[in-house]
């Protein structure tokens, strides 16, 4: 796996064990939620001041950013994880019949 593989695994990885969305992460870095959905495709690529930023975003290091989803999600603190039971971030619940 290369290193921009790893990259864009680790931020898939910390998005969902974090319950976060693109459109977060991207206010959070200062950018478009399209900027952030190029990188995860590939067709932009992550800098390293990105991953500094991500990294700091979820309160982890670069090095363990970059060492892969494993690593970043083992890294994630505790208070930043998606609590069970609850919803994703921008995660819609199912309607409740006879309510509109």
């Amino acid at each position: 796996m290369s290193l921009e593989e790893r990259m864009r695994s680790a931020v898939a990885a910390l998005l969902h064990a974090a319950g976060e969305s693109q459109t977060e992460l991207a206010a959070a870095l200062g950018v478009s939620q399209a900027q952030v959905s190029r990188r995860q495709s590939g067709t932009a690529a992550w800098s390293l001041a990105d991953c500094e930023a991500v990294a700091a975003h979820y309160g982890i290091t670069a090095h363990d950013l970059l060492a892969g989803p494993t690593r970043a999600v083992e890294a994630l603190p505790a208070e930043r994880r998606r609590v069970p039971g609850r919803p994703a971030a921008g995660a819609r619940s199912a309607p409740v019949e006879g309510k509109i």
